[in-house]
């Protein structure tokens, strides 16, 4: 943990806007860490934003200073994520999204934010959604980056869009294990692997830092014991898909709560679900939009047009 403190450490000291780093408690224990940027901005709603599957609040350091120019920003690491507490969770896939939604809406209660715009990317993008059923009054405007857990798995394998090549790698080496097991038998050639596997992040992130520092925070984040992992697999048929698929549910937030939808071009996350979700909300507001030369990481692959984006919606809210 404190190899991951010092690399985050290193990350954070790009932020030109002020900021404060704290743990903040829950009542049952847990702990979260928490990144709040631009503190003393309280006349607009915050944003509070979400990262997805193996991140931390580091891998928003190239929106965190343009999103925090008019308003508060909030980025935590999830439970059992990043530099937060590792806890056992629920071995249901209903169970730990409950966790998981449950210490989302502590951390929000312990913080006070009384209403938020709730931003989160693929993981996130699920968890954000799934809190959005349950406590609509909490969330002025939900933005959902190539969120991750929405279509129904396809019947007919033809359908099936196939995942990045490093994704099958991935899977094929851990069959049945933890999905970064990997990284964690690396030991001292994790970061290497991450360098290997994933070379591209290294180029996102390229403005801000030459060297392995992304690589390396990436490795550190996840070479801890596997705790929001193993739920996460307990959510998962596998790779790309949800045992318990948002695109059932997202009738369910309430009818005001407007959605902003925002996928990669070349994501492999199903792009047509904006469509459906569309659909499945006809009197509420839904609007999904690509990000040309974007990815699944789009707040890293364009970063100056994602934060553009966003800001936009945010000076909707307030």
């Amino acid at each position: 943990m404190s190899q991951l403190k010092n690399v985050e450490a290193r990350i954070l000291q790009c932020l030109q806007n002020k900021f404060l780093a704290r743990y903040v408690s829950l009542p049952n224990q847990n702990k979260i860490w928490t990144v709040t940027v631009s503190p003393e901005q309280k006349d607009r709603t915050p944003l509070v934003m979400v990262h997805g599957f193996g991140g931390g609040v580091g891998l928003w350091i190239l929106n965190m200073d343009s999103l925090s120019a008019r308003r508060t920003l909030h980025t935590f690491d999830l439970l059992g994520f990043g530099r937060s507490s590792r806890p056992t969770f629920p071995r249901d896939p209903e169970g730990a999204e409950d966790e998981f939604v449950t210490s989302i809406e502590t951390w929000r209660e312990t913080m006070g934010i009384p209403t938020m715009i709730l931003l989160g990317h693929s993981l996130g993008g699920f968890l954000a959604t799934s809190y959005s059923i349950k406590y609509p009054e909490r969330v002025k405007h939900l933005i959902l980056v190539d969120p991750w857990g929405f279509p129904l798995r396809p019947t007919d394998p033809s359908e099936i869009r196939a995942p990045p090549t490093w994704v099958k790698a991935v899977a094929s080496v851990l069959g049945r294990s933890n999905p970064l097991a990997v990284l964690r038998v690396a030991g001292p050639w994790g970061p290497g692997l991450v360098q290997r596997f994933r070379p591209d992040f290294k180029r996102k992130f390229a403005d801000f830092f030459e060297d392995d520092t992304i690589s390396e925070y990436i490795y550190h984040c996840n070479a801890q014991n596997p705790s929001g992992e193993t739920a996460f697999k307990a959510m998962m048929e596998s790779f790309g898909w949800a045992r318990r698929p948002m695109l059932e549910r997202i009738h369910l937030i309430r009818k005001d709560v407007p959605i902003t939808m925002i996928y990669g071009a070349n994501t492999w996350i199903d792009t047509s679900t904006g469509k459906k979700v569309k659909m499945q909300r006809p009197d509420s507001y839904v609007r999904d939009l690509e990000i040309e030369g974007a990815s699944h990481h789009v707040y890293a692959d364009q970063p100056h047009i994602f934060n553009a984006v966003v800001e936009e919606i945010c000076n909707s809210v307030d």
